[in-house]
């Protein structure tokens, strides 16, 4: 079947079934192209909640479509691709932030919003990368257990040096396997791109950056910055908005490196047979989904 007539099935499926397509900025640009709304994860599933659809396909991996789903209860929550997980996500489980916290009893538990919903429910309140410094900052513990990526978490600790941090030892693979010499050699090429990089790199390539930030804040920066060429440090799939709508500025990625498996999962023929059958539903336990709801909701009064 050609993209063209799976977009014609996808597009009629939809209509027929009253969803809304959501895509995170490092799926396929084919799905992004397909999606009402593509976005970073968290932004994705606070936008869900307002919407009228009552079908929700999340074109991303597991962590982002339960996010949706403790946002959305009452919705039906579809993720296309049933395996398409977060390595990351998966590396920290309800066990070791419970052991965190027998060890640190006064420290507050901060949870990335790449997790699970098990650890999410054994957390004090949730953040993003966009809003993990505001977050942080606004609690009163002077000591924090952050989980589950220890670049965010040192990245935290860096900009908020008058708190204590315990960090778990957690990280995006892809993101985690960029380095110093990766910055060498982008910039030997590229001497006059400026280096936009997320906060989930190491910190000898946050060190070198021109600029930090969440998925989204590297493209408004990249549309706002008065430079032409930038080399980018995330996952791949942001090169497709980026060149999308900057189509007049130059973008190098990093590091081969950079890219995510279970980000491209996700074809048109997994989104098509999601929305034509309804396939895979979200279910989540609904104690631990009131119990994982509250950090989220301190996070949002922040």
């Amino acid at each position: 079947m050609t993209d063209i007539k799976y977009a014609s099935r996808i597009k009629a499926a939809k209509e027929k079934s009253g969803a809304v397509i959501l895509a995170h900025y490092y799926q396929l640009p084919e799905i992004q192209d397909l999606a009402d709304h593509v976005g970073d994860s968290f932004a994705l599933s606070r936008l869900a909640a307002t919407l009228d659809n009552e079908v929700i396909v999340f074109c991303g991996v597991g962590f982002m479509a339960e996010s949706a789903k403790l946002l959305s209860p009452g919705k039906t929550v579809l993720l296309p691709v049933k395996d398409a997980g977060c390595p990351m996500a998966d590396m920290a489980g309800a066990e070791d932030v419970k052991k965190l916290q027998e060890m640190h009893p006064e420290a507050a538990v901060v949870s990335y919003v790449n997790s699970t919903t098990e650890v999410k429910a054994h957390s004090h309140i949730c953040c993003t990368s966009s809003n993990a410094l505001r977050v942080i900052r606004s609690l009163p513990h002077g000591k924090i257990i952050f989980v589950p990526d220890k670049n965010l978490g040192a990245y935290a600790a860096e900009q908020v040096p008058e708190k204590e941090f315990i960090l778990f030892d957690g990280h995006c693979p892809p993101h985690n396997e960029t380095n110093a010499e990766d910055v060498a050699r982008a910039r030997r090429a590229h001497p006059d791109a400026r280096l936009l990089v997320h906060p989930e790199c190491p910190g000898d390539v946050r060190r070198e950056a021109d600029f930090i930030g969440s998925t989204a804040q590297i493209i408004a920066h990249a549309g706002s910055s008065s430079s032409m060429e930038f080399i980018i440090g995330t996952e791949e799939g942001i090169l497709h908005p980026l060149r999308t709508q900057f189509p007049e500025k130059t973008f190098h990625l990093l590091s081969h490196e950079l890219n995510c498996p279970d980000m491209k999962k996700t074809t048109a023929r997994e989104l098509l047979y999601s929305l034509e059958n309804r396939q895979h539903q979200v279910h989540l336990d609904e104690n631990l989904a009131r119990m994982a709801r509250k950090p989220l909701e301190r996070m949002l009064s922040v």
